[in-house]
């Protein structure tokens, strides 16, 4: 089964008088979503209690959760007193997400720091191993996500690298930051397919089906990613209608995270309806 859910709560569920977030697990089931993913970009800021609570609501409501890690990991800093932050960091997330019940972590793979992509992409495999020995449990999946800025560590061949060499982990593909990062190379399902097949190429068809995805529309500029957009876009892209036969072909069960700009469960509903009237097309 896909699921579907919204990177944190946009501003109509506050707007409806909610305050908690653990309080939108109901929200996004009364939706007809079934996922969340809770965000930290800018640290991991909650508590155990509220971890906690907000993990017993979505196991109530059905949501599979994730967590998005803090912005500022950067698995690939040569820098000894970088990495001991880094780490603190990706400890503190696998902690909240060990407590609310999250099975995934989404981390930023960081910055080559002047380096050539090669040497720092061989630096963020070395340290994301080291701490997945550290902690030494399976039972939350680290997932190593694409970027949208062309000058960022973590185009689809760096993320495919990390994944290929390390089965505990599963890629975070962001459709919307590939297509930034390319500027607009994701037009026709054929695109979007050639993606899944390198990814299949890489990591093998069993790890691709159950990856990890988030998805919005992008504008850009030739840095990269500049904007995220809504679904009402009609100049950017990429449009989830066009991923849709893809994920239907390679019977995908990814979960999806949708992270329009304040839109994020609506176009994440818009998506599942999307999806599921092109599966009762097909049938």
């Amino acid at each position: 089964m896909i699921r579907f859910g919204p990177a944190g709560n946009e501003p109509s569920f506050y707007e409806q008088g909610y305050k908690n977030t653990f309080e939108a697990m109901k929200w996004l089931q009364d939706m007809g979503l079934n996922a969340y993913e809770y965000q930290s970009g800018r640290g991991v800021n909650i508590g155990e209690q509220a971890a906690l609570k907000i993990g017993e609501h979505a196991k109530k409501h059905d949501i599979a959760l994730s967590l998005h890690a803090p912005y500022f990991i950067n698995m690939a800093t040569p820098e000894t007193d970088k990495v001991q932050s880094s780490l603190m960091h990706m400890h503190k997330s696998y902690i909240a997400a060990k407590q609310m019940g999250a099975a995934r972590v989404c981390v930023h793979t960081g910055s080559p720091m002047g380096d050539t992509r090669e040497n720092a992409i061989k630096r963020a495999h070395i340290f994301l191993k080291n701490f997945l020995d550290d902690i030494d449990d399976q039972s939350v999946i680290f997932c190593p996500e694409l970027m949208g800025k062309v000058n960022q560590l973590g185009n689809l061949e760096e993320v495919i690298y990390l994944c290929a060499n390390d089965e505990r982990i599963l890629p975070t593909i962001d459709f919307g930051h590939l297509n930034a990062r390319t500027h607009g190379t994701l037009k026709t399902p054929e695109d979007f397919e050639r993606v899944v097949c390198k990814l299949i190429d890489g990591i093998g068809l069993e790890r691709t089906r159950i990856m990890h995805v988030h998805f919005s529309q992008i504008e850009y500029t030739q840095g990269g990613e500049k904007k995220h957009l809504t679904f009402e876009d009609d100049k950017y892209g990429p449009y989830f209608q066009d991923l849709i036969p893809v994920l239907y072909k390679y019977d995908m069960k990814p979960v999806i995270i949708c992270e329009s700009d304040n839109t994020m469960a609506t176009d994440a509903l818009k998506s599942k309806i999307m999806y599921e009237q092109y599966m009762k097309k097909d049938l």
